[in-house]
């Protein structure tokens, strides 16, 4: 890096750690009279490294009278005027609206617009909000994030295509679909019983896009108790929304149970998993099945549960293809809410780029009881802890989109559906379809390959399933004593799979 960036980004560095404590006199200056400073590639790198070598402060969370006790439907009558929007007034491709601080989002996010590799402060300003009744804040009290608008599904018309709000949460939508899960910057101690540690992003800085431009950049400075961390996320909206993601993580302390790339979505109930759901709807859920890719070429589909008890699963890796939520339904018949719009839902694929080592990816499926909690977290686990001074850098792509296709070669488990089977046993009924499942020629039946980790399996079939051009597989369970049953499933031609590998995990 050359000097004069050096010194640049060490001086903003400075300014950013110093404007963090609660020790300055309200900054010095309005936001809006704060000079330029140089910004590149590097400047939230080193400012994250910086944030590492000193103890963890929280970021501003004080909240004057009436923004304290919101309830939701309060929070959103904070409602921001899209004639303030950021770069409004320029053909620019997209455009940008603030979040009010209120409601679950206390927490002060800096914001920052660069232009010509300088960067400044966005002032915050209350003539941009429908305050109600309300004082208005005093002129340093900040936002809570922003989304980003994109001319995505009409011309002329600016669609919320993404938004970042909340610790490190952030969402987005690929063209036609509507938001559902999210993805975080890190995950700690996840399912941990001492509790979860949620970092959250403290600033960010908005790349000011050229005009028509399809692709917007913006930085994120993240910070923790364990760990601070710089990303730059490149995002390209389309059929598919991609984000370009570079993390570059600095461990205050040595952190063992973290989450790179973590994915939180909801879970209630599906046609596999419909206990104690008295509800007129077929399936309520914003994603519906783990898949993975791994190294090897092989292919997993693992269904969500909404468990009785908390449950972790953990599926050992070296270098995967990617991961990700599924929402595979995608007909308004397998859910039957004229409201959610579960079938518009995004799935959302983690593709690593470059190794990413030995690791594990992990889910973590929590109970609940309605639809209004996200209970379900996948991520990648790296084998060796972070430790503190180092250095650990992941770049990925975050594929929003209908559903990722994954191998094309290999027919998909479409539907999995449990019921009574007996007294004492569960009947598996798995619809398979795509791929290569309707050329089997007609004299022909693959061969199933079906394990269990207890109890014993009953009654197996395949047979070929004209509804849909491929095959289902219906077998029973009859777990006696076991309490939790591993199950793996898949169909082969000869010695080659005609399918991805089914995984489920049954709990009495």
């Amino acid at each position: 890096m050359y000097r004069r960036n050096a010194l640049a980004a060490a001086a903003a560095a400075a300014l950013f750690l110093k404007a963090s404590g609660e020790e300055v006199e309200a900054q010095q200056a309005a936001p809006g009279n704060a000079p330029a400073t140089p910004f590149s590639d590097s400047t939230v790198r080193d400012l994250a490294r910086e944030l590492a070598k000193g103890a963890y402060r929280a970021p501003d969370a004080t909240l004057p009278r009436g923004f304290t006790d919101l309830g939701y439907d309060e929070y959103r009558t904070l409602r921001f005027n899209p004639q303030a929007a950021l770069w409004r007034d320029a053909d620019r491709g997209f455009q940008v609206q603030l979040f009010h601080r209120g409601f679950l989002y206390a927490q002060k996010v800096e914001l920052h617009e660069v232009v010509d590799r300088r960067s400044r402060p966005v002032p915050y300003d209350p003539s941009a909000f429908t305050l109600g009744d309300r004082a208005a804040p005093p002129a340093d009290f900040g936002y809570a994030g922003f989304r980003i608008h994109h001319q995505l599904n009409t011309q002329g018309v600016f669609d919320e295509i993404c938004a970042f709000l909340g610790a490190s949460y952030f969402r987005a939508v690929g063209r036609g679909l509507n938001y559902g899960l999210s993805a975080r910057g890190l995950a700690i101690k996840t399912a941990d019983p001492a509790g979860e540690e949620f970092p959250v992003f403290r600033a960010f800085w908005l790349e000011r896009p050229h005009a028509g431009a399809n692709s917007v950049v913006v930085h994120a400075l993240l910070d923790s108790p364990s760990a601070a961390a710089a990303f730059r996320f490149t995002i390209r909206p389309g059929d598919h929304t991609v984000f370009d993601v570079q993390a570059v993580i600095y461990p205050r302390v040595e952190v063992t149970a973290v989450g790179v790339a973590p994915l939180t979505s909801m879970y209630f109930f599906a046609p596999n998993d419909r206990a104690g759901a008295d509800d007129y709807r077929n399936a309520v859920h914003d994603s519906d099945g783990l898949m993975i890719a791994t190294s090897r070429g092989e292919q997993i589909w693992r269904p969500l549960h909404n468990p009785r008890d908390l449950q972790v699963s953990q599926f050992a890796e070296v270098n995967p293809r990617g991961f990700g939520l599924m929402q595979r339904r995608r007909d308004y018949q397998g859910y039957n809410d004229l409201e959610a719009l579960y079938e518009r839902r995004p799935s959302l694929w983690v593709e690593p780029i470059a190794d990413w080592g030995p690791g594990r990816i992990q889910l973590v499926e929590i109970p609940t009881d309605s639809e209004i909690h996200d209970n379900v977290v996948a991520f990648w686990r790296p084998e060796q802890p972070m430790r503190p001074g180092e250095e650990y850098n992941y770049v990925y792509r975050l594929h929003w989109m209908p559903v990722f296709p994954g191998n094309t070669e290999l027919a998909q488990i479409r539907e999995t559906r449990i019921g009574a089977a007996g007294r004492s046993g569960r009947l598996f009924v798995l619809d398979i379809a795509g791929g290569k499942a309707g050329e089997v020629p007609a004299d022909v039946t693959p061969t199933l390959d079906l394990s269990k980790s207890a109890g014993e399996i009953r009654n197996p079939v395949v047979q070929r399933n004209a509804q849909n051009g491929g095959w289902r597989v219906h077998f029973e369970l009859v777990p006696g004593a076991a309490r939790l049953v591993e199950l793996r499933a898949l169909l082969k031609l000869g010695d080659r799979p005609l399918t991805e590998t089914w995984l489920y995990r049954w709990t009495a």
